[in-house]
């Protein structure tokens, strides 16, 4: 990119810092709260409208059938598009606009959007509005400024990424959004650090555990058989015997932060005994049923099938060693690690970016979490894929999460750079 287009662009974006700000506090206070799925259209429509209104072209994409979707919760994607001055190739900024629920400890309102100290704060600002609004600021800016560039631009916000991605970019996927010819280069702009090219991810097998029983009075409970002391008997097995032998297992994948680097398992939920939802007290009954649902994130360097045979080989030695033992196994999800190529056009064209904005080389970096490349490679089968955007990984789900203003202005500096980049075949 000629120096002069470059120090503009930087210039433009950075006097634009109170915009970026207020975009950014525009989007936390709509409460895209997953789940149940709360506002998706209103904000897909904010986005819309911004967009529309800046000449990109705007559609509205609903995830019909959907986990989740309904009338009341209706799955609303958005999908914005401006074309350049002649044919060439196209790079997509993809964001999802669903947050996890704020949960307690906050010390400020979670959806005000509360400036302070360099920070914007609230639920999402980290993960990930403040990288949204960050590539939109990113891409008007090179609109503004005049710059050609051949190809298209496109910006997305899509929902459902923090429960699997259903009905965001796995159901745009089976469209054919994120596929060749209509896409070439994906930029997702989750919070890595704004020094930091994500190149894939850790996978991911969750799944529901239910061991069954038979009810009786509580008073005489040798004459039921309880489920919630048979699911006892399996998160022994996990804890004395599967972790430790997880804990074992390495990556040469540069995962971080470093505790990720090995497999893990987390217990996500336990469900037993009687509803609570009701005012009154629990009858006396020895529980027939039990359930959890587990969380398995495991390495390149493992068998999925292997991944899933830890956990029946639990269950099947309790059947066999248990009076009265019985399961039932139900897979959630399950999601293949990702690795893009370190060499790959988007993440050299990122890299590069990092160095001229902040001065010193990026780091490469794996997710210890799952995100919506999954879709975009199993399903779109496009590998010219990264995460790239400003926020710190471990705020991400906190309670007083935050994103840095520095890092937001530097990283909308940085995607400019690397998408005219990407436009221009310069990499």
């Amino acid at each position: 990119m000629p120096l002069d287009h470059r120090e503009s662009l930087f210039r433009r974006i950075a006097e634009r810092r109170d915009e970026l700000v207020a975009l950014t506090r525009d989007l936390i206070r709509i409460p895209t709260v997953n789940p149940p799925g709360d506002v998706y259209t209103d904000c897909a429509e904010f986005l819309g409208r911004r967009l529309a209104g800046r000449g990109f072209q705007v559609e509205y994409v609903r995830a019909d059938g959907a986990p989740g979707d309904s009338d009341r919760y209706p799955r609303t994607n958005v999908i914005a598009r401006v074309e350049g001055r002649e044919p060439g190739p196209c790079v997509h900024f993809n964001g999802h606009i669903d947050v996890v629920p704020a949960g307690q400890g906050w010390t400020v309102d979670p959806f005000e959007g509360v400036v302070k100290d360099g920070r914007v704060y609230g639920r999402g600002a980290c993960d990930m509005k403040g990288g949204i609004a960050s590539s939109i600021i990113a891409v008007e800016a090179i609109l503004e400024a005049g710059i050609p560039f051949p190809g298209a631009l496109e910006i997305s916000g899509t929902v459902d990424e923090e429960s699997g991605g259903y009905g965001g970019v796995g159901h745009l996927a089976t469209l054919g959004y994120f596929s060749r010819p209509r896409v070439d280069h994906v930029i997702i702009p989750e919070p890595l650090n704004v020094d930091r090219v994500c190149i894939g991810h850790r996978g991911v097998w969750w799944a529901e555990i239910e061991t069954k029983g038979r009810v009786a009075h509580g008073s005489m409970p040798f004459l039921g058989n309880c489920a919630v002391r048979h699911m006892g008997a399996v998160l022994h097995r996990i804890e004395t015997e599967l972790i430790p032998r997880l804990a074992a297992k390495r990556t040469a994948m540069p995962v971080v932060p470093e505790g990720a680097r090995q497999s893990t398992l987390n217990i996500n939920a336990i469900h037993g005994g009687q509803p609570e939802d009701h005012g009154g007290l629990p009858s006396p009954m020895v529980p027939d049923r039990c359930r959890m649902v587990i969380d398995r994130r495991y390495l390149i360097e493992e068998d999925p099938e292997e991944v899933r045979a830890e956990i029946v080989g639990i269950l099947e030695d309790l059947r066999r060693e248990r009076p009265g033992f019985d399961y039932e196994l139900r897979e959630v999800l399950a999601f293949l690690p990702t690795l893009t190529d370190a060499d790959a056009p988007v993440v050299r064209a990122v890299g590069a970016a990092i160095e001229a904005v902040l001065g010193r080389p990026a780091a490469q970096v794996v997710s210890p979490g799952t995100y919506d490349q999954k879709h975009i490679a199993r399903v779109g089968h496009l590998k010219d894929c990264i995460a790239y955007g400003p926020g710190i990984l471990d705020l991400a789900h906190q309670p007083d999460e935050y994103v840095g203003i520095d890092d937001m202005v530097h990283s909308a500096q940085v995607m400019a750079m690397a998408a005219l980049s990407l436009l221009r075949r310069e990499v």
